[in-house]
């Protein structure tokens, strides 16, 4: 009884994990859709910043802010 209750709890946390970085990569493309075609400027040369990249650190913003709410459980 007691391993099924902790895999259980597993199970859980790991859909929480994914939710709160998916909600991430949604927040992510939320802002890639809303601020368009962005660009990284540095001594002259310029670099074009797609989405993915804006995704991905909304995901890893995500994963950030879980690890912040199991610090406070």
């Amino acid at each position: 009884m007691v391993k099924k209750k902790a895999k259980n709890r597993k199970e859980d946390d790991v859909k929480e994990v994914a939710a709160f970085a998916a909600g991430g990569a949604a927040a992510g493309a939320g802002v890639a859709a809303t601020v368009g075609g962005m660009g990284l400027a540095v001594g002259g040369t310029a670099v074009a910043i797609g989405a993915a990249p804006v995704v991905a650190a909304g995901a890893v913003v995500g994963l950030a802010a879980y690890g912040i709410k199991k610090l406070f459980d």
